[in-house]
């Protein structure tokens, strides 16, 4: 499984977001490969994704996508990740 955070520079804010998603998939006892990149390369980059993380701000420029597109509201509330990566996984 791969999951890839996006924000506008692929540095900030999908850094943490990377950080955070690995986390609380090692705590949920899952498997996959967190990328964090930036919005201009999330058609590459997401191709291969099942889930993409972001804030929504950024869901209209992601554009036409495979992968489930989950919006967080607060990166560091590990149990709202936990609650949002079970629905979009399960």
């Amino acid at each position: 499984m791969k999951i890839v955070t996006i924000c506008g520079a692929g540095i900030g804010a999908s850094g943490i977001l990377k950080v955070n998603a690995e986390r609380v998939l090692q705590r949920l006892g899952l498997s996959a490969t967190v990328v964090a990149a930036d919005l201009a390369s999330v058609g590459q980059v997401a191709a291969d994704a099942q889930v993409i993380l972001t804030s929504a701000e950024f869901v209209d420029a992601i554009g036409v996508t495979r992968a489930d597109v989950v919006v967080i509201e607060n990166y560091f509330d590990a149990d709202e990740l936990s609650t949002k990566l079970e629905a979009a996984i399960g």
